[in-house]
């Protein structure tokens, strides 16, 4: 059993479990301006108290499709910035249980047992790296990315 504290972000019929450290602030409803320049990873940018901050499409980070519909927005702390990682559902505070094995998806750092099911521990440093985010080309902040 662990105790580590992580924010359960909700894509789909999935759940992610960010650890809270990471954890900015959660939006709700964010107003996302697309870009059509914008790599499809990115669903646009939204205004945060004066901050222009990238809305990335969480599911796509994890390479399972397009989250779809935006229900939240869970703002994270990068070395290139804020970012705004696209949640369907109402995330939520919890602890994390017991492993349960290894994710086979790019950017996380295994299975866990959770109250009703598995939820994917997220590495945000390897899943927000500029490499994978903006490609090799990226050199500066998030919301440049989206315009770059």
């Amino acid at each position: 059993m662990t105790d580590a504290q992580a924010l359960f972000l909700p894509v789909g019929d999935d759940l992610y479990a960010l650890p809270v450290e990471w954890v900015r602030e959660v939006v709700a409803a964010p107003v996302v301006t697309r870009l059509v320049t914008a790599p499809p990873i990115v669903l646009g940018l939204f205004n945060l108290r004066g901050h222009i901050v990238a809305l990335l499409d969480t599911g796509a980070l994890m390479g399972i499709g397009s989250i779809g519909a935006v229900a939240f927005a869970v703002v994270v702390n990068t070395p290139q910035g804020p970012a705004g990682l696209a949640t369907s559902g109402f995330p939520k505070r919890g602890a994390l249980d017991t492993p349960a094995g290894e994710s086979e998806l790019p950017g996380t750092g295994g299975l866990y047992h959770l109250d009703r099911g598995i939820g994917v521990l997220v590495d945000p440093a390897s899943l927000l790296s500029p490499e994978r985010v903006g490609g090799p080309e990226f050199r500066g902040d998030l919301a440049s990315v989206a315009v770059g």
